[in-house]
């Protein structure tokens, strides 16, 4: 039985006992009034004690770290100048997202759209054409990379930016509902779900799906007030976050993973040593007496040479090579250099490092709210099953100091107010937006869909392979050396349970005494 398990038996006692006037979830410090108790109208305060690490996710501790050039700049670009910032902790996929796991989704995707919906498959289809080249002979990876099972561990490749985050779409929802039917709140029926009868996640929290939902099993939660069964709550804490592409800071600071640097025989933030790669000391080749010399990454190591000589493959690879096949680096992560480079969240701008945040730096924001209709109630999901969403408008914003508007991609960086067209109103139209500082298609391919690309991979010199170096492509191009990973946010302690905190002294007894509150 999991951690998750035993908390909603947990939970289900609980709540069938308050539901019968017992109080078993506690008393507010607050108010003096218990929780739990129907008699006080039902708020429900429920136990937590972790956040249940998903499916092929490992947790990445937070802290500070220098973003950025630790590399000669050898393209002159600057656009990656040094800079202190610090990263909340979050979980992130131990290896790259696989071909196995892409046909996956893929098979989802056929099954639950196919007949009504086919764009939606075709705009999830990877491009495998990106093989090929005008003067090389790839076709036999055209026609088997994505689906012969002698490629079903390597790296999934020719996905672009928007579709490998609705793959991270699919997964949220995929995890999800299989922890609802794990735990027996609701029952799968996989050949019923069609187009918008599929489960989603925020269409399950908002009242908007029914099917599978099961009534009759003893882990359904009580509603406090009339006694019936009601659905899962966010405030549960039983459902995950969403999965998502990785911001270019967390990428970054997980790929270095300065923890295995850190000295921990003294209590202080002592990095005994800087590293250029995801590993320790100024070459690619492992020090270890027993793999003395092996690479530690898949990349190219000269001009025309991708794997060594035979009877000595020393990369092993001749293009990808499979996600868990070379060392993970010290927070346990695989191929965080080499083999494929890998899509973030973030839009490209040269000055990024200087522009960003301090603190969870990204570039990429659109704020959004959720559709309400005529009457102002929450508006139907839509064909495909998701709740609709709109940016917000400035009247939203009026009265608000942090944000003003919805779309913040060019804020202080190719909108209007920070181009040297200030003063020219001719460039305040819309559809000139991507004129005003880097001309798009003229002097350079920046706008507002470029997307930055983090670390080498196998087409690539081991330059590429430094965590600060960066790249961007635009968000609709695949291609042969690019693949991904996904993350997750960390909700509460940034420490895992379980770690030796020092806390204790600094009043960390008293969590416990509300219910909800993790003890230390």
């Amino acid at each position: 039985m999991n951690t998750q398990q035993s908390f909603l038996i947990a939970v289900g006692a609980g709540l069938l006992l308050a539901s019968c006037g017992g109080n078993k979830g506690g008393m507010s410090a607050t108010t003096g009034w218990a929780y739990n108790d129907y008699k006080n109208g039902g708020f429900e305060v429920m136990p937590y004690i972790e956040q249940e690490t998903g499916p092929g996710l490992v947790l990445i501790e937070g802290g500070t770290f220098v973003m950025g050039q630790v590399e000669q700049d050898v393209l002159y670009e600057y656009d990656n100048m040094p800079r202190r910032v610090t990263v909340s902790s979050f979980y992130m996929d131990e290896a790259e997202v696989s071909n196995i796991a892409y046909l996956e989704y893929l098979h989802w995707v056929k099954r639950v759209f196919g007949e009504d919906y086919p764009e939606v498959l075709k705009k999830a289809m990877p491009d495998t054409l990106v093989w090929r080249s005008k003067l090389g002979f790839n076709e036999p990876y055209v026609e088997n990379y994505l689906r012969h099972p002698a490629y079903h561990f390597y790296p999934v490749v020719g996905v672009n930016w928007v579709q490998a985050t609705d793959f991270c779409a699919w997964r949220t929802d995929r995890v999800n509902e299989q922890i609802l039917i794990r735990e027996r709140i609701m029952v799968h029926h996989p050949l019923e779900q069609i187009a918008e009868e599929n489960f989603n996640t925020e269409s399950y929290l908002a009242g908007q799906y029914e099917l599978g939902l099961n009534d009759k099993q003893r882990y359904q939660p009580i509603n406090l007030v009339t006694g019936e069964t009601r659905k899962v709550k966010w405030e549960d804490g039983i459902l995950l976050p969403k999965y998502r592409l990785p911001t270019e800071a967390e990428w970054e600071y997980a790929a270095l993973a300065l923890v295995g640097n850190t000295d921990p025989s003294t209590d202080r933030e002592i990095i005994k040593e800087k590293r250029l790669y995801p590993w320790s000391g100024h070459i690619a080749r492992n020090p270890n007496d027993k793999f003395k010399g092996d690479f530690l990454a898949n990349f190219r190591r000269g001009r025309g040479d991708y794997m060594g000589s035979a009877g000595r493959l020393n990369d092993m690879a001749d293009i990808t090579a499979p996600v868990y096949y070379y060392w993970p680096n010290d927070f346990g992560l695989y191929h965080m250099a080499g083999n494929v480079s890998e899509w973030v969240m973030d839009v490209y701008r040269p000055l990024s490092m200087m522009d960003m945040d301090e603190f969870r730096p990204v570039r990429g924001n659109i704020f959004k709210k959720k559709l309400i209709d005529d009457e102002g109630f929450l508006a139907e999901k839509d064909s495909l099953g998701r709740l609709q969403y709109v940016n917000v408008t400035e009247d939203d914003a009026a009265d608000r100091r942090n944000y003003t508007r919805a779309n913040y991609l060019d804020y202080q960086d190719g909108d209007y107010n920070s181009s040297i067209y200030y003063n020219d109103e001719t460039f305040q139209e819309p559809e000139r937006s991507n004129d005003l500082m880097y001309e798009f298609g003229t002097t350079t391919l920046i706008n507002n869909k470029a997307r930055v690309v983090k670390g080498g991979s196998w087409k690539d010199p081991a330059y590429w392979m430094v965590p600060g170096t960066r790249r961007f492509m635009d968000e609709e191009t695949a291609m042969d050396w690019i693949g991904f990973r996904c993350a997750m946010d960390r909700i509460g302690s940034p420490m895992g349970i379980g770690k030796n905190t020092r806390y204790k002294h600094r009043g960390g007894e008293q969590y416990g005494k509300d219910p909800g509150k993790i003890r230390r």
